[in-house]
């Protein structure tokens, strides 16, 4: 099948940058506060592919397709039938969340305007929503190869492959589950729920070929093959990398050229912006949350994001700590001379490659100019106007509330 160029967390991990401060001498302090590392520097992007690969157990069908959509849209999929995929992750919003850290069950409202209900016993999710826009891309490397079935997925990586991760939020309490459900028993329950849809039962059917065939794996397989339409591989950015040297303009070029040569390439690098690793940066608390987050292996680690349509979804960093790119670039300025925004995490365990970085006030702009290359506002934003059970297409979001 051609994949259709169409449109992701909940906010991302964006431009490692360090300030230069006349009222600082920054050579001093930063030989007092940090070791030199050194490091092989990376400066390769490119263009993303204009196709999609899919795991050998799973090709993409028209049928699939269409099938993983009504699911990506149906509470049918959540304990209290109230929450659907698309609650977090609506087109809307560039396929993620326009606020910090999401309200899963027993809510209401929409993005920024969504509150629990009362009374509420469910806490927030912990993490910003992560755009579901070119994940069929991640794990991708600096030559363009990557692994579906390996791709990382989550902040923290804690499931590879869609397939996988397209059933995690159904099993979290505080996402989709909800207290009605265990575990243990919320994927045997959402199955029961479909098979007694008779319109469920006959997609399924054709979609994947067999008799009997809502499972749990196809439930997995139908989300994960819609989600691999959701690609945005023709940013000017791309077009740039693909022989236009008029897609982007002369201070845009500027700034990707200050945008390698300071260090933020190093771990935003390949197609997808991102080298998929973890680092720790010391990223401030959200208050909301009553326990601090403490990220990959309790390390206050968590995976590189991609720089990809940052204009679609804000907040960035992972527990949306910051509204705009400015706010981002400051929090590295901090960084860069020592300063931690998080007392859990002191300045001597930043991420090596931090230190190395160096950009001036007057350097910022053109690289936020740059990273408005990266964005790609043509993908699928059509939203189902029935799902099969029913219910609230998107869950209980109101969003003309």
């Amino acid at each position: 099948m051609r994949i259709i160029v169409s449109l992701g967390v909940c906010a991302l991990l964006i431009v490692s940058v360090h300030c230069s401060n006349p009222k600082k001498d920054s050579a001093q302090q930063k030989a007092s506060t940090q070791k030199k590392v050194d490091f092989k520097v990376v400066n390769t992007n490119s263009a993303l592919p204009q196709s999609v690969k899919s795991p050998a157990d799973n090709p993409i069908t028209p049928e699939k397709v269409a099938l993983g959509k009504l699911l990506f849209f149906d509470p049918i999929l959540s304990g209290n039938k109230d929450v659907a995929c698309a609650t977090c992750h609506h087109p809307d919003h560039g396929y993620a969340e326009f606020r910090d850290i999401s309200i899963g069950v027993n809510g209401h409202g929409f993005g920024s305007k969504r509150n629990f209900n009362k009374p509420n016993d469910i806490p927030f999710v912990k993490r910003n929503a992560h755009t579901v826009l070119n994940t069929a891309f991640n794990g991708m490397d600096m030559n363009g190869q990557y692994d579906p079935d390996q791709a990382p997925m989550f902040w923290d990586i804690r499931a590879k492959g869609l397939e996988k991760q397209a059933l995690e939020p159904i099993k979290a309490m505080e996402e989709m589950r909800g207290r009605r459900f265990s575990e243990t028993e919320i994927l045997d329950e959402v199955i029961k729920r479909l098979n007694a849809i008779p319109e469920y039962r006959q997609l399924f059917e054709v979609a994947f070929e067999e008799k009997a065939a809502i499972t749990i794996s196809n439930l997995g397989k139908a989300i994960a093959a819609f989600e691999r339409t959701l690609v945005t591989n023709n940013a000017r950015f791309d077009q740039f990398m693909r022989g236009d040297n008029g897609a982007i303009s002369i201070s845009e070029k500027e700034g990707y050229e200050l945008f390698k040569k300071v260090g933020c390439i190093n771990c935003h690098n390949g197609p997808m912006f991102s080298d998929f690793k973890m680092h720790v940066l010391g990223i401030p608390d959200n208050d909301k949350l009553p326990i601090a987050d403490s990220g990959f292996e309790e390390r206050f680690a968590f995976r590189t994001a991609s720089l990809r349509n940052l204009r679609l979804t804000p907040p960035y960093m992972h527990n949306g700590s910051f509204n705009t790119l400015e706010k981002v670039l400051e929090f590295y300025e901090d960084i860069s001379f020592g300063k931690s925004r998080n007392a859990s995490v002191s300045a001597e365990n930043f991420d090596p490659l931090i230190r190395e970085l160096n950009l001036s006030v007057k350097e910022m702009g053109p690289i936020i100019s740059f990273l408005n290359t990266l964005n790609d506002p043509d993908f699928d934003k059509e939203i189902p106007e029935t799902v099969p059970s029913k219910l609230t297409v998107g869950g209980n979001i109101h969003i003309n509330e």
